[in-house]
């Protein structure tokens, strides 16, 4: 007797660990089942997957969706929402909300509101303080906990440990990767006065190459003082690379996709303060060393540090002007833009939204397109042409910087656990997410 699936997605091309294949997924109890020919086997549903490339499911792991807080630009529903849209089907979020999520209380309380208006997966970060260093061995325990953010450099929010002591604390408490945001906090007070009455040209100038090579060499000697392992997130400059491969061992760095395609002077002539974000798109020249991280297998994880604010906010004189901007929904047809390019294959691109995430952070049954692993999969036509558009974005923010891009790829349905929750442009069903389980 043949055995009955909850779902056969059929007729697609896979890209499984081997490489890519024509196979159909079977799926039951929300994880794959079978890879095969399953064209007789019963299923309670079927998907025709015919011209689609079919992917280990995305995960994003940097975004901001501002629940608790100000959930007048976003919150986990609609941000979960945006997530499903551009085929992601994970995500790790930031602590700095208000209040921040840095006590048991207030994750519990994220969790279960994410339980109940997420449409995918979830996971979420812990914020480090002074007051709680010494309790993140325990506090990283909790339910859907990825690891622990450490902002170095202030941004949004209220969260800055920026005293190396302190820090050292941090980084001496618990096991799980500690995430940091590197930005030198007194190189930033230092230099602002210096470009009081200048434009948003000057937010590179301002938050320089130096500020974020100073801070990440701080960080590396920290984490290696302690042997904890260390995450640096949005790396910006051509500088910081040379430190980050020679502490392979211990650290893993992120960039964006706006690092990977966006650049100054253009960015901030054509957008102005909808460029903004920290740390700073730069010139070409740091770009250009980002895509050399990226073909040279150095960079680890690609993640987008969606960050909306509504477009009156970010119509204000910088630097009043709040920094950050959407990306979770774009991720996917960007970066699938740059494989259309040549810029980086397909397999890199799983490997980095992917399979890199899981093996950093240590995800079960996420990652991978292979038996026994979560039925996570996001599903894309490599040949869909489509442009970004504002009207598309289903963050609350309602733009991106991204209007107007004509994208090569495009993301066409998501499956979170053997649940298609989008498909052809649309939401499916209702929200069900989880949290993600990582191990010890």
């Amino acid at each position: 007797m043949s055995t009955a699936y909850d779902l056969v997605l059929h007729g697609g091309t896979v890209v499984t660990p081997a490489g890519r294949a024509q196979l159909d997924v079977g799926v039951i109890a929300g994880r794959i089942a079978a890879l095969g020919q399953l064209s007789k086997a019963p299923a309670a549903e079927r998907f025709d997957a015919t011209g689609l490339h079919v992917l280990p499911g995305v995960i994003d792991t940097q975004c901001h969706f501002r629940e608790p807080g100000p959930t007048h630009k976003e919150d986990l529903g609609s941000g979960s929402a945006s997530a499903a849209l551009g085929g992601v089907t994970g995500f790790f979020e930031m602590p700095n909300t208000t209040p921040s999520t840095d006590s048991a209380e207030r994750l519990a309380w994220k969790v279960q509101r994410a339980r109940d208006t997420s449409w995918v997966d979830f996971a979420f970060y812990l914020g480090a303080t002074s007051e709680n260093a010494e309790q993140l061995a325990v506090l990283e325990q909790g339910e859907g906990v990825c690891g622990i953010k450490l902002f170095c450099g202030s941004s949004t929010g209220t969260l800055l440990v920026d005293k190396p002591a302190d820090q050292l604390r941090v980084f001496s408490s618990g096991r799980k990767r500690v995430a940091c945001h590197s930005e030198d906090e007194a190189r930033l007070k230092e230099r602002k006065p210096l470009f009081e009455g200048q434009s948003v040209h000057a937010h590179p100038q301002w938050r320089d190459e130096e500020c974020a090579v100073k801070s990440t060499a701080s960080i590396l000697q920290l984490a290696r003082q302690a042997n904890r392992k260390v995450h640096v997130l949005h790396v910006t400059t051509a500088g910081e690379l040379p430190l980050l491969e020679a502490n392979k061992d211990l650290a893993s760095f992120e960039t964006t996709p706006q690092h990977l395609t966006l650049a100054a002077p253009e960015c901030y002539d054509r957008l102005g303060t909808l460029a903004q974000m920290n740390p700073p798109i730069r010139d070409a020249r740091h770009r250009e060393a980002l895509w050399e991280a990226v073909r040279s297998g150095l960079l680890d994880v690609l993640a987008t540090d969606h960050a909306p604010h509504t477009l009156e906010e970010k119509a204000r004189p910088w630097p009043q002007s709040p920094s950050g901007m959407p990306g979770v929904q774009t991720l996917v047809p960007v970066m699938l833009t740059h494989v259309s390019d040549g810029k980086l294959t397909l397999e890199r691109f799983v490997d980095l939204t992917s399979a890199g995430p899981a093996r950093l952070f240590g995800l079960r049954r996420k990652g991978r397109l292979a038996v026994g692993f979560d039925a996570d999969l996001t599903l894309v036509d490599l040949s869909a042409r489509r442009t970004i558009t504002n009207a598309w974005s289903k963050s609350r923010c309602g733009w991106t910087p991204f209007d107007g891009f004509a994208a090569t790829g495009w993301p066409m349905a998501t499956v979170v656990r053997g649940r298609v929750v989008m498909r052809d442009g649309a939401l499916v069903g209702a929200p069900a997410g989880l949290p993600m389980a990582f191990d010890p």
